[in-house]
């Protein structure tokens, strides 16, 4: 009987004892969780409010990119190719819609197949070294007197593929001039625009609205007046009508096809030529 009590008040006291101990290791994970949450807390409240502190000039993502400059604003040999004399500005993207400025000593610009729309006297003030120019497939209306004016040195000029309705006063030294694909009549054409150009050997002048042949100096060997207005020819259109010995020695490739006159109407016309022009007869 001693003993079972015994051992019945052991148990009860064992019992107690690992009761307690449980609460007390409870109370200590429950403190430690308590601890790591409010630590987590703290440090989320740290992060919000860096992020609401940001400068102004922070990078953000969904914002838009400044904006860049013009293109056009470039200088020519970003926009175009220059090698040494040359300067290639083809179907240049953004529009180009003036004359570039040019590097001093350039001899060849090539500005082809742009919106080019007028050429001014002051494009060309101070490049007197140029030698070709080729404004092919522009929209070039208008040419300002004088826009040629200092280029002693220009040999070549293609104006082919615009919108002229008449030519500008052209460079004495011209060999050859390129004004096919145009809108010029005759009255667009002074009496004189070729007269001083003693070089002049290549001309053309297809596909216009020539009503009539403008003077052509002798030293012209190529002529193109095809697809015009022309509806007749005189003896002094090409040869002297007061001189029936004289021969045109160095013509020797003129077109007339697509216009509509009738060359064998005129035979006289054509006796100082070494061939007859292409065209209807």
């Amino acid at each position: 009987m001693g003993t079972r009590l015994r051992m019945l008040i052991s148990a009860v006291i064992f019992a107690s004892w690992v009761l307690s101990a449980s609460g007390a290791h409870y109370h200590t994970h429950r403190h430690h969780r308590l601890e790591d949450v409010a630590l987590t807390e703290e440090i989320d409240r740290a992060t919000d409010d860096s992020n609401a502190l940001l400068p102004a000039d922070a990078p953000d993502d969904s914002g838009t990119m400044p904006p860049v400059g013009d293109p056009s604003d470039l200088p020519t040999c970003l926009l175009c190719v220059c090698l040494t004399g040359s300067v290639y500005c083809e179907e240049v993207d953004p529009d180009m819609t003036s004359v570039p400025a040019l590097p001093k000593e350039t001899n060849y610009l090539y500005a082809r197949y742009n919106k080019i729309k007028k050429i001014t006297a002051k494009d060309f003030g101070d490049i007197v070294t140029l030698k070709r120019i080729d404004f092919t497939g522009n929209i070039i209306s208008e040419i300002e007197d004088g826009a040629f004016a200092k280029l002693t040195m220009l040999e070549e000029l293609s104006l082919a593929e615009n919108q002229l309705v008449k030519l500008p006063i052209l460079p004495a030294k011209l060999v050859s001039f390129n004004a096919n694909h145009n809108k010029l009549r005759t009255k667009g054409i002074k009496s004189n625009a070729f007269k001083k150009l003693s070089k002049l050997s290549h001309l053309y002048l297809a596909h216009n609205e020539l009503e009539a042949v403008p003077f052509i100096p002798e030293t012209v060997r190529t002529l193109h007046l095809q697809n015009n207005n022309i509806s007749s020819v005189t003896v002094d259109t090409f040869c002297k009508s007061n001189n029936t010995y004289y021969i045109r020695p160095n013509m020797n490739e003129i077109r007339m096809d697509g216009n509509p006159v009738i060359l064998g109407q005129y035979p006289t016309s054509f006796i100082c030529l070494q061939s007859l022009p292409i065209g209807r007869y």
